[in-house]
């Protein structure tokens, strides 16, 4: 029949991304949230180049490697907020370095330049390098007074490329005292012995009667000289660095393990947007997909479709999943999985409803009559009508995934073998963070768990605004 006009095997493509992306930029939700969206994903991607030390992934359990930091310390701004500033956490290159030949020996000398300009000193001086073979080493310090002060003298022994560390606050003990003695009198030194001074008190003190009780800081530029005696010749010194250990670190502070926060928390952003994004799809995908083959088919198939959906939507999720994180200890794709096996019940009414309407449109009736298929008529036909309130749905559902994995990993839960922001907060409130008043150990997950939800939120809201009106089945 030449006049008639067969149905077509499928909708004609809309636009409708671009509708979508057009009206989105006139909600200010929606442009709120896709700000804080790319922000969040700028932040995984380069995750590499934001944070401070670049194995926090895989060693942020292994408390050798934050060994060199400062423990407890608040972050780097709070000394514009402090009457007195605190030295700052650095990590310095040699300003001068030389090597010098004589008879069988090589003389290796680094020179570090440390500007000091603060009102109470750093904790601690380490001066690391590799180092091969058996390496005699002196390290002196000259203070800006012009004072040169030997503040060990060792051997160390070391393997093909060992990393040698030196601690001026565990080596310098003897050195502090008997800088002190030169100053104080002998009954102020009765009571001072190596165990109960701190080295960089003294060495960044003023030289004068009375600095080991009021210690006033010298400021100025302080060298640190590094000594190393090359005599066989595999012995070798390379990389040579100078870790200032200040009382105030990076830009969030450290923990009671001496980890920097802020590497912890950038880390964290990669795994709450997998968790959140990971588990909103998988679970709005099969939500969406029930909903419509329950309206599709009807009858017996529709009564027992929807007697499963009322059975898993009137389960306790977060007892039920700290249950079971309890008994299995389980990994953060088992999480996934289970959060999707009960997360997929949230879109499934409102698809529903939308489906029965959209199963008795002409073109749907059209398609059977000419022999399609029921999967047909669902993924082709139905399925995508969908797909705009489908996002929707998956925006609003990001914002619960992440907060169900932090409660989780709040309560010590939770993978442990990677970090997120829940590990960082049970780690706070095991470590008596708040009691301790800790505030940046604390503040900086909390709030980033809360921008997540908002990010989502946002767009979710604002899809959800502009989709519900313009939801129409041709």
């Amino acid at each position: 029949m030449s006049g008639a006009h067969p149905a077509p095997d499928r909708l004609p493509a809309r636009p409708w991304m671009r509708d979508l992306f057009a009206s989105l930029g006139r909600e200010p939700a929606g442009i709120a949230g896709f700000l804080m969206l790319v922000l969040f994903l700028a932040g995984a991607v380069f995750e590499r180049r934001l944070i401070t030390f670049p194995q926090t992934d895989s060693r942020w359990h292994d408390i050798t490697y934050w060994d060199e930091q400062p423990a407890n310390a608040p972050p780097a701004w709070t000394n514009a907020f402090a009457r007195q500033k605190s030295a700052v956490s650095l990590l310095l290159s040699p300003s001068q370095s030389r090597q010098e030949t004589s008879d069988s020996a090589r003389l290796v000398t680094c020179v570090f330049t440390y500007n000091y300009g603060f009102d109470l000193p750093p904790r601690d001086l380490v001066v690391r390098f590799a180092g091969s073979g058996e390496i005699p080493v002196a390290l002196t310090l000259t203070r800006p007074d012009g004072q040169e002060i030997t503040l060990d003298q060792e051997q160390v022994s070391a393997g093909s490329g060992t990393d040698i560390r030196i601690s001026v606050d565990k080596s310098a003990g003897q050195a502090a005292l008997g800088f002190l003695q030169g100053y104080e009198s002998a009954e102020t030194m009765t009571g001072a012995d190596v165990d109960r001074i701190r080295p960089t008190t003294v060495l960044f003190s003023q030289a004068r009667q009375g600095m080991l009780a009021a210690p006033r800081p010298l400021k100025g530029g302080y060298q640190v000289t590094l000594l190393a005696v090359l005599t066989t010749e595999g012995a070798q010194v390379s990389n040579p660095m100078l870790l200032v250990t200040g009382r105030v670190s990076g830009l969030l502070g450290t923990d009671n393990s001496k980890r920097d926060l802020w590497s912890g928390v950038i880390a964290g952003i990669k795994w709450a947007l997998l968790i959140g994004l990971l588990t909103a799809f998988v679970s709005v995908a099969i939500g969406v997909v029930w909903g419509i083959t329950a309206a599709y088919f009807g009858g017996p198939v529709n009564w027992l479709m929807q007697r499963v959906f009322e059975i898993f939507s009137n389960q306790p999720v977060l007892p039920l999943l700290i249950v079971i994180s309890a008994v299995f200890k389980p990994s953060i794709w088992f999480l996934i999985v289970i959060m999707s096996a009960f997360f997929w019940t949230g879109p499934v009414k409102t698809v529903y409803a939308m489906a029965l309407s959209i199963r008795e449109e002409t073109y749907i009736e059209a398609s059977r009559a000419l022999g399609a298929g029921s999967a047909r008529l669902i993924f082709r036909h139905m399925v995508p009508l969908l797909i705009p309130y489908a996002f929707a749905s998956m925006a609003l559902s990001v914002p619960g995934a992440v907060v169900y994995e932090s409660t989780v990993s709040l309560l010590g839960l939770g993978d442990a073998t990677i970090v997120t922001w829940g590990q960082i907060l049970h780690d706070a409130f095991t470590g008596g963070a708040v009691l301790g008043g800790l505030w940046w150990w604390v503040a900086p997950p909390g709030l980033m768990i809360a921008l997540m939800g908002m990010t989502f939120s946002f767009i979710g809201f604002a899809m959800d605004r502009i989709l519900h009106p313009k939801l129409r089945t041709r």
